[in-house]
C-alpha cells in the first residue's frame, strides 16, 4: 500500500497494490505493521460500522471527544463520495484545515481519520456504502457534531443540489461554538505534535 500524507497532521490517504487478473481483482486493505509504521502508533480495531447512503447524502462532520477519542480507518467499499476531514484539535498549527479525496470502490483508497479530527461525506452515487473501522466502542454522549456549512470552515462540498442531511447534521454548532464550550480536544490531549515532521508542506489555515 502506499500512504500519502494530507494537509492534516497525522492523517493520511492509503492507496493499496492491487492485482487484477482474469479472475476479479486482489489487494490489501490495510496491513497491520505497514500501517502503524506509517502512523507512528498502534492501531487495534474495536469496532466496525458501515454506512449505506442514497446518491447526494452529506453526513458530518463527525468527531469524538477525548477521552475516550476514536481514530477512524475509512473506506468506500460501494459507490463513490467525496470524503472531508478537518482538523478539529484546539493548538494544533493546522486547526481549521481541511483535506478532500475522492473514495471509491473500485480504487479501494482508505482515509485514516486520527483522534480530534473532523470527518464527513458527501456520496457520489445511489447505495454507496462506506466502512469505518474503529479504534474504540461507541461511548453514548461523546459523539461531537459540527455544522458542515459552517462558514468559518467553508468546506468544498462541491454539491449542485441540496443535499440529504439529518436535522442533527444540519443544526449543529459551529467551529467557534465548539471551542467556547471546551469540546474539542487539544493538540496536547491527541498526542500528535511529532505527526508534523512527515508532513512538512502542510497548509496552514486558520480559524478566526
Amino acid at each position: 500500500m502506499r500512504a500519502t500524507a494530507t494537509k492534516v497532521p497525522g492523517a493520511f490517504l492509503i492507496t493499496p497494490e492491487q492485482l487484477p487478473d482474469k479472475r476479479g481483482n486482489f489487494y490489501e486493505s490495510m496491513r497491520a505493521d505497514e500501517f502503524e509504521r506509517v502512523i507512528g502508533r498502534p492501531f487495534v480495531p474495536r469496532q466496525i460500522n458501515y454506512s449505506m447512503s442514497h446518491r447526494n447524502t452529506l453526513r458530518g462532520i463527525h468527531s469524538i471527544t477525548v477521552p475516550p477519542g476514536q481514530a477512524k480507518y475509512v473506506t468506500c467499499v460501494r459507490g463513490a463520495l467525496r470524503d472531508v476531514i478537518v482538523d478539529l484539535r484546539v493548538g494544533s498549527p493546522t486547526f481549521g484545515q481541511y483535506d478532500v479525496n475522492l473514495l471509491d470502490a473500485d480504487s479501494g483508497r482508505s482515509v485514516y481519520v486520527p483522534e480530534g479530527v473532523g470527518h464527513g461525506f458527501l456520496s457520489l452515487t445511489d447505495d454507496t456504502c462506506i466502512c469505518y473501522v474503529l479504534s474504540s466502542v461507541h461511548v453514548p454522549g461523546t459523539q461531537i457534531d459540527i455544522n458542515p456549512f459552517d462558514p468559518d470552515l467553508a468546506l468544498p462540498w462541491g454539491f449542485t443540489e441540496p443535499p440529504l442531511i439529518s436535522d442533527k447534521d444540519a443544526h449543529a454548532m459551529s467551529v467557534a461554538e465548539a471551542v467556547s464550550s471546551g469540546t474539542l480536544a487539544t493538540w496536547q490531549e491527541t498526542a500528535l505534535e511529532t505527526a508534523l515532521e512527515t508532513q512538512p508542506n502542510a497548509a496552514r489555515r486558520t480559524i478566526p
